[in-house]
């Protein structure tokens, strides 16, 4: 075995070798593929540092992308696939230029270019009399890297401010917020910081009722004569802009909102037609406080919900946070498509606003469904359909309504295992107990209840439950939040076979997992996403946490419960779990290529689990478990682990879980045709247990089980594969085939008469040749990207 990975390391170091002469093979003569644009920065006394980050954003031709990379160029596997063409220009020349990345040809006129856009960005950041020379530097072989030697010019310290204002009740509102200006004594002069001052003080006059301003009203002069080697600085707020005159100038007024129209349009195809025709539609209208709300059919949300969500009152002051905290509110509530806000001004100091309103789709249903099957011939589906409405009683309620199964069984084999469920979650735009004005997107408070049956052949497990929370998020949806002060659950075990405790009798890890238990307890879950997206067309990141706690009020009432045989307090006969469980999950998605086309996805995931009080265990309905279309590839779900113990189900149907979780995964993912795209990806992790139990033999199967630092990578379970996916916009259909690499299965009792299933050898690591035998593969059916 050591002989084989040898060759096949030696195999791979020469191609590595033979591929790296070929990143310039399709670079024409006399021209250089541009490996880096490496920039040095010169100052002169103690001016602090310019980073070089600073100017390389404005040099106007940009090397390739690189997977590792050093300052005067690096290494990207796909410059290689590129140059694999045999010039023949057919099927395989395309293919190869469409996985491989073109290598960039130096410009030698987007050089001179570059160099105007550094200078130009320098005056901008306040340095004056700047200079940059650039060198193309060749390293051989077709290859040139472009050195910019930036000497920055002189800088200049503000010794003064002063501020003339025509406007005096403008001066009065401006100077009262001058704890916030960013034009402060001592700072370096520069365009930058004039601009991001006249931004910001555009803003908070906007909120103060200056409808009409911007930031064109502000004028800077600086004089650098007054006080050597810096400058003294005044700052003009006129009654005119940058672009007018003069005699173009008019006082600034405070604007007030004056008259409010919300329309709900019911039908938009009609609407649109009386636009077009000119053709006025006839409204219902329902006046409140001065606000009025125009139906022009069907009342599809009550008004009362459209006055709520409405942060606009007559009279009130204008207020750019307003208007924006309104758009935003009714473009949450997701009932509607689009949201349009016309502000009009009435008079000298009046602004009407009209909020338009179209309707989305109401209702509808979404089908998904996972199949799987591994080498031992063991089929696994589960279905999911779920209908959902989003305006169920006319004010923005969520309701949707959930069914799904799980089915595993083999063909000729009378060992099966059903699943199926069923949920309702009911959501309502508001934040129950407290006010929602809190938040500047409308938050929900969410209602859930669910029911879960598991029939296998030595158990029947039936979960009840329910919940009760919140969620909300941030304005520009990247962070979004729940929080589930109440969550209830009760599982109820029956048909358990005598076999299977009589098994188990001494192994609490898996003992109480078949036992009935009740749970009451409360949870949060944060997620992060950089591209508000499904499906980012960009580079991106997300993130989620989740926490959950459970048993601790009940136990405050652990001297008015009885105790069962093992010393447990219940509730109606039934104990009650303990328990804390967080998990924490992140994926960076970079999307690059042709029209980013291919994209390279990495993800972590880490949980960790703990009984402790009433219970022993993590409930198995609180475990973690790996395998099947969106974790380990190369097994089915809950298959795998815990650590390197073997599966002791009577059954052959997998239930492995665990109360740690440790998982890595990666995949690349490129086009082939159509809209057809191939991924090949590796993952690697497992889960473990953390139970003892005070059984002498057991102790020895637990500690195959453990997580422990001495055993750690031999219990990594390691696995790769290749998919297809059809890309569809709004959904993916993806196919996978995870291989084992490496499976950290070991039974120290084995034996061969009476445990046949077993075999040392099929486990470990496993040569090519067996990644298709008996134990090797799963094959996977999903909707959606793994991650």
């Amino acid at each position: 075995m050591v002989g084989y990975y040898h060759k096949l390391l030696v195999i791979l170091a020469a191609s590595l070798t033979a591929a790296a002469c070929s990143t310039v093979k399709n670079v024409p003569e006399g021209s250089y593929r541009l490996t880096a644009n490496v920039v040095n920065i010169e100052e002169d006394g103690a001016v602090p540092a310019l980073a070089p980050s600073e100017v390389t954003n404005y040099i106007r031709q940009k090397p390739n992308s690189y997977f590792f990379k050093g300052k005067k160029g690096g290494w990207n596997p796909f410059l290689y696939v590129y140059n694999w063409d045999n010039g023949k220009g057919k099927g395989w020349d395309n293919f190869v230029h469409k996985v491989g990345h073109a290598p960039v040809i130096l410009d030698e006129d987007l050089v001179d270019k570059s160099e105007t856009n550094i200078l130009t960005h320098l005056q901008f950041l306040g340095y004056y009399g700047s200079s940059v020379t650039d060198t193309v530097i060749s390293t051989g072989a077709k290859k040139a890297y472009v050195e910019y030697n930036v000497h920055t010019g002189k800088r200049y310290p503000i010794s003064s401010i002063d501020y003339v204002i025509m406007d005096e009740e403008l001066e009065k509102v401006y100077l009262a917020d001058s704890a916030s200006f960013l034009l402060k004594r001592g700072d370096f002069l520069s365009e930058k910081r004039l601009d991001e001052e006249s931004t910001r003080a555009a803003d908070y006059l906007k909120n103060k009722g200056y409808w009409e301003f911007s930031k064109n009203y502000f004028f800077f002069e600086a004089d650098t004569a007054i006080v050597k080697d810096s400058a003294a600085l005044t700052v003009f707020i006129r009654n005119y802009t940058r672009h007018e005159k003069p005699k173009d100038a008019r006082p600034h007024r405070k604007f007030y909102f004056s008259d409010i129209k919300i329309v709900p349009i019911s039908d938009e195809m009609k609407y649109r037609a009386s636009l077009n025709m000119k053709i006025p539609l006839k409204y219902d209208t329902v006046s409140r406080d001065g606000i009025d709300i125009l139906y022009s059919g069907k009342r599809t949300t009550r008004p009362s919900v459209l006055y709520d969500m409405n942060r606009i009152r007559p009279g009130d002051l204008y207020s750019d946070d307003l208007a924006n905290n309104t758009y935003n509110r009714y473009t949450h509530m997701r009932s509607f498509s689009t949201v349009s806000m016309e502000l009009e001004k009435s008079d000298t100091n009046k602004v009407n606003c009209t909020v338009t309103l179209f309707p989305a789709k109401t209702n509808g249903y979404n089908l998904k469904l996972e199949a799987s099957v591994n080498s031992t011939g063991l089929l696994g589906i589960a279905p999911v359909i779920s209908y959902y409405n989003r305006n169920i009683f006319h004010g923005g309620e969520w309701l949707q309504v959930t069914a799904n199964g799980n089915f595993q069984f083999r063909p000729k084999d009378r060992v099966s295992a059903v699943e199926f469920g069923a949920s309702a979650g009911l959501s309502f735009p508001t934040f129950v107990f407290l006010p929602d004005r809190l938040f500047k997107t409308v938050p929900r408070t969410d209602v859930n209840l669910n029911y879960n049956y598991q029939r296998r052949p030595d158990y029947t497990r039936k979960r009840f439950g329910a919940d009760f929370g919140y969620s909300w998020s941030k304005e520009d949806e990247k962070w979004s939040f729940k929080l589930y002060p109440a969550q209830a659950n009760v599982i109820k075990m029956s048909d358990v076979s005598d076999s299977l405790y009589f098994k188990f009798e001494n192994n609490k890890l898996l003992y109480e997992q078949y036992k009935s238990h009740f749970e009451l307890g409360s949870g949060f879950t944060c997620s992060y996403m950089s591209v508000p997206s499904i499906n980012p067309p960009v580079s991106n990141f997300k993130a989620t946490f989740s926490f959950d706690m459970a048993g601790n009020l009940l136990s405050a009432f652990n001297g008015c419960m009885p105790l069962d045989s093992t010393g447990a307090h219940t509730i109606f006969g039934t104990p009650y779990s303990q328990f804390v469980r967080t998990e924490a999950s992140a994926t960076y998605t970079w999307k690059f290529g042709k029209d980013n086309r291919q994209a390279f996805a990495v993800r972590g995931i880490a949980g960790l689990g703990f009984a402790y009080g009433n219970s022993e265990v993590v409930p198995y309905e609180r475990q973690f478990w790996v395998g099947g279309a969106n974790s380990m590839r190369g097994w089915n779900a809950r298959e795998l682990g815990p650590g390197a113990l073997p599966s002791y189900n009577i059954s052959s149907i997998p239930s492995q879980t665990g109360n740690i979780r440790l998982e890595v995964n990666a995949e690349y993912r490129f086009p082939l045709f159509w809209k057809l795209y191939g991924a090949t990806f590796l993952d690697c992790g497992n889960v473990w247990s953390s139970q003892v139990s005070g059984d002498d033999e057991l102790k020895i199967l637990e500690g195959l089980a453990n997580l422990t630092m001495d055993t750690f990578l031999k219990k990594l379970a390691l696995n790769t594969g290749f998919g297809l996916r059809a890309d569809f916009n709004f959904v993916v259909v993806r196919f996978d085939l995870g291989i084992k690499l490496y499976d950290p299965l070991y039974d120290p009792f084995y034996n061969p008469e009476y445990d046949p299933m077993y075999n040392p050898a099929d486990y470990g690591w496993r040569s090519v040749n067996r990644w298709f035998d008996s134990k090797g593969f799963a094959f996977h059916f999903s909707i959606g990207y793994p991650f």
